[in-house]
C-alpha cells in the first residue's frame, strides 16, 4: 500500500532553507558548495533542482546558464571548479556531467517552460554523446577521463546508477522537444542491467552509502529487488534516530545521505520511513535554514568542522519535496515523471544484485 504524503518542513522552513543555498551562489551563477568552496557540476545541478522546487526560478535558471557557459567543446565539464572560475580538476566524470539532463528535466516539470527545454537541448544533447561515448560493452560506464582524453580504469555502481536516471530524463527531454534518439533508448537499457545485474562489472566500494541506496533511487532494480537491496544492508548505514552514514564503517551521518536514502525509500511508497530519516537530521539544521554536512557520534562532532554545504540542503529541500508529494516536480525521483523505463531485451529481474558508488564529494574519505 502506498501511504500518504507527510510534511517535513514547513513552507517557511523550505524557504529559509533555499535562500541559504542562494547566499552561496555567486554572480556568475555558480553554487559552490559553501562560501569561498569549489563547486563541481552535480552537485551545483543539484542545488539548482532544489532552488526550482523551491520556486526560486531565476536563481535556479542562473545556475544552469553558468554550466552551459562553462561546457567543454566534448560536451563535459570539469570535476572541480573554483569560485573564481579557474578549473581545480580538469578531469571529467560521466556521472557529473550527465546530470545536466536530470536538472533541465526537473526544471521543465517544476515551471512547465518548454522554451527553457529547448534553449538547452544542445547542450543536453552533447553531454550525454559524451558520457555515451565512454559506455563499456556490458553496459556499464567508465567512471572517469583525464585532461588528456585517458579513461579510468573501471566504472562505478553509484555513478552508474545516476547516470541512468539522467539517461532517463535526457530521452525525456529528447521526446519533448519532438528529437528522436533511438540510441539513447538502447544504450539506457543496456546501463539498466548492467546495474540491477552485473555487479561484477563494477568497482568494489561497498563501504558507501551511496552504493547501496543509488541503485534503488536511479529505478534500475524491480521492486522487489529494491527492497530486499535496501533490508539487506540497513543495519549497516543506519543509526537508529541519527541518519545515514556516509561509510559503513564509520559513525558519520551525513545530511545529503540520509535525504537521498529518503528519496529512495519514498520510491519505494515507504513513506513513513522516509520521513522518519529526515526528520533525524534536523538536529543538522542550523538557524538560518543552511544545514550541516554531517555529524560524527556518539561525539556529535561536525566533519568537516563546522561546514555547512550548499548540496546537504539542495538534498533535503528534493527529499521533503518528494514526500509532501506537493511540488509539481516532486515524481522525478520515484520515475512517475520519466518515460517507460528502456528495455535492453533481457530481463533485470534476473542475476545478482548490484553494487557501487562515486568519489565526488566523497573523495577525502577514500
Amino acid at each position: 500500500m502506498i501511504e500518504p504524503p507527510v510534511v517535513v518542513l514547513s513552507k517557511d522552513e523550505i524557504c529559509a532553507t533555499a535562500q541559504s543555498i542562494e547566499r552561496c551562489q555567486l554572480p556568475s551563477g555558480m553554487v559552490p558548495w559553501f562560501e569561498g568552496g569549489h563547486c563541481d557540476p552535480w552537485n551545483h545541478v543539484e542545488s539548482a533542482m532544489a532552488l526550482s522546487a523551491a520556486g526560486r526560478s531565476i536563481a535556479a535558471e542562473r545556475a544552469y546558464e553558468w554550466l552551459r557557459a562553462t561546457q567543454l567543446g566534448d560536451g563535459s565539464w570539469c570535476n572541480y571548479y573554483r569560485s573564481d572560475g579557474s578549473i581545480e580538476d580538469p578531469k571529467r566524470d560521466t556521472n557529473v556531467c550527465a546530470y545536466i539532463a536530470a536538472g533541465i528535466w526537473h526544471h521543465y516539470l517544476a515551471t512547465a517552460d518548454l522554451s527553457f527545454v529547448e534553449s538547452y537541448w544542445p547542450v543536453v544533447e552533447s553531454a550525454i554523446d559524451f558520457v555515451l561515448s565512454w559506455q563499456r560493452p556490458g553496459g556499464e560506464l567508465t567512471w572517469s577521463v583525464d585532461a588528456a582524453g585517458r579513461p579510468g580504469d573501471f566504472a562505478l555502481l553509484a555513478g552508474s546508477s545516476s547516470c541512468y536516471l539522467s539517461l532517463r530524463c535526457a530521452i525525456a527531454c529528447a521526446e519533448r522537444v519532438g528529437r528522436d534518439r533511438p540510441d539513447w533508448k538502447l544504450a539506457a537499457g543496456r546501463l539498466g542491467y548492467a546495474v540491477a545485474s552485473r555487479e561484477a562489472c563494477f568497482e568494489p566500494k561497498r563501504r558507501f552509502a551511496m552504493d547501496w541506496y543509488y541503485p534503488v533511487l536511479s529505478g534500475a532494480l524491480s521492486p522487489c529487488r529494491a527492497a530486499e537491496r535496501i533490508e539487506g544492508r540497513w543495519d549497516e548505514f543506519v543509526i537508529e534516530g541519527r541518519g545515514v552514514r556516509c561509510v559503513a564503517d564509520r559513525r558519520w551521518v551525513t545530511v545529503a545521505e540520509t535525504a537521498e536514502c529518503a528519496m529512495a525509500l519514498n520510491a519505494l511508497g515507504r513513506v513513513r520511513a522516509a520521513a522518519d530519516l529526515l526528520c533525524w537530521v534536523q538536529d543538522q539544521r542550523c538557524p538560518d535554514g543552511s544545514y550541516m554536512t554531517g555529524l560524527v557520534y556518539p561525539e556529535r562532532a561536525s566533519f568537516p568542522t563546522d561546514e555547512r554545504s550548499s548540496y546537504s540542503a539542495a538534498a533535503m529541500i528534493l527529499a521533503v519535496d518528494a514526500l509532501s508529494a506537493s511540488g509539481p516536480a516532486a515524481a522525478l525521483f520515484s520515475g512517475r515523471s520519466l518515460p517507460a523505463q528502456p528495455h535492453s531485451g533481457q530481463s533485470r529481474h534476473d542475476g545478482p544484485r548490484a553494487d557501487e558508488p562515486h568519489p565526488d564529494r566523497l573523495s577525502f574519505m577514500t
